[in-house]
């Protein structure tokens, strides 16, 4: 049960009502907080729709963020948005397994940025490698993106957000650990 709680449309103030046109649990609690829903959705509707980084990559980077903190929410939101993007389940199993083997050099970049990123910061030999792979603004985005990510995932967890029950068959084909 989230600690605050979920509005619905009619809650909200006319000029507010579009901060729910997507009333998933997360904005239905943000939106406590209009003006920082505004901002925060700003900056996710940024990297889903504006980003130059591969679609692909960008939902790799967000699932390896979701994984690493097990975040279900996260996880199983973007276990859905990621097979929309491309991102194959033999992808997720790798995620899930951290054998990465089977995956292509580009997307194994992506996944190590991203777990530097959660853990305090890309090494320089990883800046270099992303350098050589990417355009200075796709690895804007994709530091963005991971960065984003680990504050979506903090959010949740101190809000205690409900995943959707729609979200739940993804959790229960791709499951976190248990704890």
């Amino acid at each position: 049960m989230a600690r605050i709680p979920y509005l619905d449309s009619e809650d909200l103030p006319e000029d507010q009502r579009d901060l729910l046109k997507r009333p998933i649990s997360l904005h239905r609690a943000l939106t406590n907080s209009p003006g920082g829903a505004r901002a925060f959705q700003g900056l996710g509707q940024y990297i889903r729709h504006g980003s130059k980084l591969d679609p692909r990559l960008r939902e790799m980077a967000i699932l390896q963020v979701g994984w690493i903190a097990r975040s279900a929410y996260e996880w199983s939101h973007h276990v859905k948005i990621g097979m929309e993007f491309g991102v194959a389940e033999t992808d997720i199993r790798a995620i899930m397994s951290g054998d990465e083997s089977g995956l292509d050099g580009l997307a194994r970049l992506v996944l190590r940025a991203a777990r530097e990123v959660v853990s305090g910061g890309t090494s320089q030999a990883t800046h270099d490698q992303l350098a050589a792979n990417f355009s200075t603004e796709e690895l804007t985005d994709l530091i963005l993106t991971a960065g984003f990510y680990c504050a979506v995932v903090r959010v949740l967890a101190s809000l205690e957000i409900d995943v959707e029950p729609d979200y739940m068959p993804y959790l229960e084909k791709f499951p976190l650990p248990r704890a």
